[in-house]
């Protein structure tokens, strides 16, 4: 059974997963693997992984059977387990509980050539939902308070899996980026009574702005944040506020988002040379759907620099890039394509 320790002084959650250990190559770089008939999560391979908790089959069809066009399994290596109880308890001075959880992979597309950022729109928007419906489901286990979804595309961000593919970790704390994240967005609402995503969408988009700005759409914005860890990290905002990811029932509006998503990672890929990214959704807790002080967003951290000594010891990081340049760029090669 994994565990969670608490860390006395800053008060940081930290995952003691052995069942991980178990990956071939964990303390070893290795080369990711997993395309055309060696990958697991292709069609006809249902058997390589463990039993599907979610799938699209357009013509319905038997569990774990050919003919899906997305796929969502629980990890064969999880950070954490589903089964059991939390039992929170101290020793000394030290918080901990059992590692309860879920870990889950949601299998973008049968096609294990196929990158993320190359599907249609109409793929992606089927990804989006599969997000969607199993954060529904992970939100109805009372013990769960927290779901990130992320991507880690290509090597040099962790992936060792090349069939395109996302994964869901639900947590029964929230973590603790995303608390800072509530915890200031919260503290600037109560000072100005109006949303601090609110007013960064309205100063983003102003009379003599936009420097920032990458691409929009009716309902959408993908910008360069203001003070980026990254170069050319990107951040996609629903205009209006919504806090909770899986609050979004209109199939037009995951339609819209699948292409700016797919609009916004295609800039990236033409101005960067297809680089490994990271991508995570940040959304507000499972139980509190409608907080008034929270935007859902993604953000897309592509992997053009290493996170160094300073960078740990000091939690400054080191942009050379700044956002303005990066979104300037992303601007003109969507104007060149």
């Amino acid at each position: 059974m994994p565990e969670l320790r608490k860390d006395p002084v800053v008060g940081r959650w930290v995952i003691i997963s052995t069942e991980r250990s178990r990956r071939p190559g964990h303390f070893t770089p290795e080369a990711p693997n997993g395309l055309g008939a060696n990958s697991p999560f292709s069609e006809g391979r249902e058997d390589m992984t463990p039993p599907e908790v979610y799938a699209e089959r357009a013509n319905g069809g038997a569990k774990d059977s050919p003919g899906w066009s997305v796929r969502v399994v629980p990890n064969k290596f999880p950070a954490l387990e589903i089964e059991g109880t939390l039992d929170r308890r101290g020793e000394g001075l030290y918080d901990k509980m059992n590692g309860v959880g879920a870990h889950e992979v949601v299998i973008e597309t049968p096609d294990p050539a196929r990158q993320f950022a190359d599907l249609p729109a109409e793929q992606i928007q089927r990804v989006l939902i599969a997000w969607r419906e199993r954060m529904l489901d992970l939100k109805n286990d009372s013990r769960l308070r927290y779901a990130l979804v992320f991507k880690n595309h290509g090597a040099g961000a962790g992936a060792t899996l090349e069939h395109s593919h996302s994964q869901i970790i639900a947590t029964p704390i929230i973590p603790r980026m995303v608390q800072e994240e509530l915890d200031g967005s919260r503290r600037y609402f109560e000072l100005k009574e109006r949303p601090v995503f609110s007013d960064i969408i309205d100063q983003e988009t102003g009379e003599g702005q936009g420097r920032r700005v990458v691409v929009r759409s009716p309902r959408y914005i993908a910008l360069a944040p203001f003070a980026p860890r990254f170069p050319f990290e990107t951040w996609i905002l629903p205009m209006a506020r919504r806090a909770a990811y899986h609050t979004i029932d209109d199939p037009d509006e995951m339609l819209e988002l699948a292409g700016i998503l797919k609009d916004t990672l295609g800039r990236l890929n033409a101005a960067l040379d297809s680089p490994p990214y990271n991508l995570v959704l940040h959304t507000a807790p499972l139980a509190e759907p409608d907080v008034p002080y929270y935007h859902w967003h993604l953000e897309i951290m592509p992997k053009l620099t290493r996170v160094a000594g300073f960078e740990i010891g000091s939690g400054f990081y080191i942009n050379p890039t700044p956002p303005e340049d990066a979104a300037q760029y992303l601007r003109d090669v969507g104007a060149r394509a």
